[in-house]
């Protein structure tokens, strides 16, 4: 039942070559920053992951990609990141662009064992219909395209058919889980981090604090044990390092009162 890993680099040590991976995080908000650049140093290559967004330019999923080491992306948003766009528009990287909300529920359906679902967002739009570029060729046209979907009316009103995510490996991070796997998320960074797990055949999270089996309270842990398989602790100096993807601060009172 011990599921801890003592470094990094064993944690991720069988994320082999062509590997699906469900990536946690929103933003630069509960990114599994430690594990990415283990896998990184790994070298693992062609690899197909599924994540909301796919960081941002020198952090977190970012890096990977900038070493070209993803092939495809299933998400929702290319964000702040310069290169995801231009890889895209390059053709250079296969992209899946899925409604955010249809995105979270394919990764929390294919953890619970749901193969498919209907759901009305995207209905009458490319993302029912097909014709979105999944990706581009050298000259900027569309070389590979979304296929059309079944729709089916309920009650009245249309839905698409989304099939569930699964994937080989997911990378998480928590901010307390004990031996057994079982974790607790703090605040923004509970977006995507449970349905991620969810949907990863082997999870893999790391935590800010590690505890003892029975310090959690069952009203406490966000995501059960079962769903994850190792877990990493952080170093005190790990678990401080997080980034801010936008920066905004208040003018003080009295530099308002002097403009005025």
């Amino acid at each position: 039942m011990d599921k801890v890993r003592q470094t990094a680099a064993e944690a991720v040590a069988d994320i082999a070559d062509g590997s699906s991976l469900a990536v946690g995080g929103f933003g630069l908000s509960g990114v599994p920053n430690v594990l990415i650049q283990a896998l990184h140093e790994r070298g693992s290559g062609r690899l197909s992951v599924v994540s909301n967004n796919c960081g941002v330019d020198g952090s977190g999923l970012g890096i990977l990609l900038a070493a070209g080491r993803i092939a495809r992306v299933t998400g929702s948003y290319i964000g702040e990141n310069r290169e995801f766009a231009r890889q895209y528009l390059g053709g250079e990287l296969e992209v899946e662009l899925t409604p955010q909300g249809t995105l979270a529920e394919r990764l929390r359906a294919g953890g619970a064992g749901i193969p498919a679902f209907f759901v009305p967002a995207g209905v009458g739009t490319p993302v029912a219909d097909g014709g979105l570029p999944w990706r581009h060729d050298p000259g900027g046209g569309v070389a590979v395209a979304s296929p059309a979907k079944e729709v089916r009316e309920f009650d009245g009103r249309s839905h698409v058919l989304e099939r569930g995510l699964t994937t080989d490996f997911a990378l998480v991070r928590a901010a307390r889980g004990d031996r057994h796997g079982n974790l607790v998320f703090n605040k923004a960074a509970r977006n995507f981090n449970p349905l991620a797990a969810m949907a990863g055949r082997v999870t893999v999270a790391e935590v800010e604090e590690l505890v003892e089996p029975g310090v959690l309270g069952p009203d406490e842990v966000h995501l059960p044990g079962v769903f994850v398989q190792r877990v990493l602790p952080l170093s005190p100096a790990q678990a401080a390092d997080k980034h801010v993807e936008k920066r905004t601060v208040s003018v003080p009172a009295a530099r308002e009162g002097a403009r005025a």
